[in-house]
């Protein structure tokens, strides 16, 4: 599923234009991929536990949330997916946990927080909360009703 994710990211980052089927399918592809997204979301929360570093949903997750970054910095997807109910909602649930999981125990979720002298850790919940709030800034973006919930 990873992969799978990751390829959707790659096709999603090309700059080349793209048809009116090719738009109709993206946008269920980001229907899809943001209801997983506000399914699984709280899945990441147990990357804090050192026994769950390589959890499958979590690294599913984290992966989610880069495509639907990805897909936001898109103008042709990005006010479909602003129109989304709950994802919005959801982005800002899952801020706040993961900004409480990191002062509970080892904050894996910012990179700041994950150096330790000279060496970084390769973590795979690293950048999530800054991957959150780019995708909380593209929902806002040019958005009364979303700057409004925020």
């Amino acid at each position: 599923r990873v992969t799978l994710l990751e390829l959707i990211i790659e096709k999603e980052s090309e700059k080349y234009p793209v048809t009116s089927e090719e738009t109709n399918v993206f946008m269920r592809h980001a229907d899809f991929l943001a209801g997983c997204f506000k399914e699984k979301c709280e899945a990441v929360l147990k990357l804090t536990s050192a026994a769950d570093a390589e959890d499958e949903e979590a690294l599913v997750t984290v992966r989610l949330l880069d495509v639907l970054c990805e897909m936001t910095s898109n103008n042709g997807q990005l006010e479909h997916l602003q129109a989304l109910p709950g994802l919005l909602e959801t982005a800002i649930d899952t801020l706040r946990l993961t900004h409480l999981a990191g002062k509970q125990a080892v904050n894996i979720f910012t990179a700041t927080h994950a150096m330790t002298g000279q060496e970084e850790i390769s973590h795979p919940a690293v950048g999530f909360k800054s991957h959150l709030i780019r995708l909380i800034g593209n929902l806002c973006y040019k958005n009364k009703e979303n700057q409004d919930k925020v």
